[in-house]
């Protein structure tokens, strides 16, 4: 094959990128000499930015990126074959045969005609499979948020979750009520920070919860909101340094003057 000329074809584009990182991998200095370790970190950041190009909407961005994660997946593999623990091939028929199992409403007899009852069948398999807890899977280096979210998401898929969103936003309101009890700043009370902590973390998870039962990612919206609070307070900055004044040395209703032109944006 010529890897210099562009592949009309999955399998061979595909066979393209292999026969490259066999030439990167037997050749060049950087790549012979990285391991999975060293890998690691840059397929986590090569990650948050094919995340960054779904949130943006940017289609060639994303394309871009999933070859880069696609090209770390291949070079993990390559690694894999030269200690004879597995190949590209390997990992390809591996997928194929969890989601044939997974898939037994496809794949087999079961029948699975909602959204739900998928779920529900994934998640009793993998404990056939040999998982010892539905929350096995759910990686312990996950951001909290996201964790929260999987673990609601894995939960529910074994029938452990609230039947209606009422009784949901009335927990979020009982952990706001209890987490308000443990902080009550108008009282003027040294907060026990531990136990207002451990609240916090109820009246989160609970909003998270919710957040799940409206079809929301929280994730995406706390990003969302991230975001654009970036964009109005670099606006503001932007404005305080036409008027030739640092934010430190304006008043607050100064701010507020440019924070709300901001919004209008």
């Amino acid at each position: 094959m010529n890897i210099f000329e562009s592949q009309n074809s999955p399998a061979k584009s595909f066979e393209r990128l292999l026969s490259i990182m066999d030439d990167l991998r037997n050749q060049c200095p950087w790549d012979k000499k990285q391991t999975l370790e060293t890998l690691r970190h840059l397929t986590i950041e090569e990650t948050y930015e094919l995340s960054d190009a779904i949130l943006e909407g940017d289609m060639q961005e994303i394309k871009k990126e999933l070859g880069d994660l696609m090209l770390h997946l291949v070079f993990y593999s390559k690694i894999g074959s030269e200690g004879n623990h597995f190949n590209i091939t390997d990992v390809c028929n591996g997928i194929c045969e969890k989601l044939i199992n997974r898939h037994p409403h496809i794949y087999g007899e079961v029948v699975a005609d909602t959204e739900e009852q998928v779920k529900q069948n994934w998640e009793q398999i993998k404990l056939k499979e040999g998982n010892k807890s539905v929350l096995a899977g759910v990686p312990s280096s996950l951001p909290a948020l996201v964790k929260a979210s999987r673990i609601q998401e894995k939960a529910r898929g074994v029938g452990f979750d609230f039947e209606e969103k009422h009784q949901v936003w009335e927990k979020v309101e009982e952990e706001l009520q209890e987490f308000k009890t443990e902080f009550d700043v108008a009282e003027g009370i040294e907060i026990d920070q531990e136990k207002a902590e451990a609240e916090f973390g109820d009246l989160l998870f609970s909003l998270i919860n919710y957040a799940r039962f409206i079809n929301i990612n929280p994730e995406n919206a706390l990003e969302k909101t991230n975001r654009k609070f970036i964009k109005r307070f670099q606006y503001l900055e932007s404005k305080a340094k036409d008027l030739n004044k640092s934010l430190q040395n304006m008043s607050l209703a100064e701010m507020d003057v440019f924070w709300n032109e901001a919004k209008k944006l």
